[in-house]
């Protein structure tokens, strides 16, 4: 078995604190590997992943947090950081990892529950939602057995949530439906 250098202990220090959502010592090993390299090394694409994507989705998930019991200008400001970061993260996430990366998916799930419950835009969430999870089922073929769990685990949060949404729509076309349906007289009384 081959040794490992310092800065891919770090690496690997931090795949695993994110995976236990142990995120400021993820931070803090991604801070050893970024003060590691010198010039005219360059982060690997898997290092500049774990520090960009994962960081823009740990920050638009912190302003939906407050976005969530913040009222008035104060939720609107959150809502509009939370949409920034999570775009941001999405553009990287697209462009650089697979369908089926556990952050990836995990900022798909994020990213439509902020549609979902924050913008109330379920049409929104449930397309993100459905979007994320037929790309990562058409290449689940091509999961490692490292990220399997991880990845499986979000796409059922995935197709829960959607399951869940397109119920509540349902219901709520439904009743809209008996409402109108009403005779006038039963309306008035």
């Amino acid at each position: 078995m081959a040794a490992t250098s310092p800065r891919e202990e770090n690496v690997y220090k931090a795949k695993l604190a994110e995976q236990a959502e142990r995120y400021e010592e993820m931070v803090k090993f991604m801070e050893t590997v970024v003060s590691s390299v010198v010039a005219p090394d360059e982060l690997t694409v898997e290092e500049r992943n774990l520090l960009s994507v994962f960081y823009l989705k740990m920050k638009g998930d912190y302003h939906r947090y407050l976005a969530e019991f913040k009222t008035g200008d104060d939720r609107k400001a959150a809502a509009e950081n939370t949409l920034s970061a999570y775009k941001s993260a999405q553009d990287i996430a697209v462009s650089e990892l697979a369908p089926t990366h556990p952050i990836r998916l995990g900022l798909a799930l994020n990213f439509s529950v902020f549609y979902y419950e924050i913008l109330n835009s379920p049409d929104r969430a449930c397309s993100l939602a459905k979007q994320a999870f037929d790309e990562a089922i058409s290449e689940l073929d091509t999961l490692g057995e490292d990220s399997y769990k991880d990845s499986t685990l979000i796409m059922q949060l995935l197709r829960d949530n959607l399951t869940l949404w397109t119920s509540d729509m349902q219901e709520d076309g439904t009743d809209e439906i008996k409402e109108a349906s009403k005779p006038e007289d039963e309306k008035q009384q």
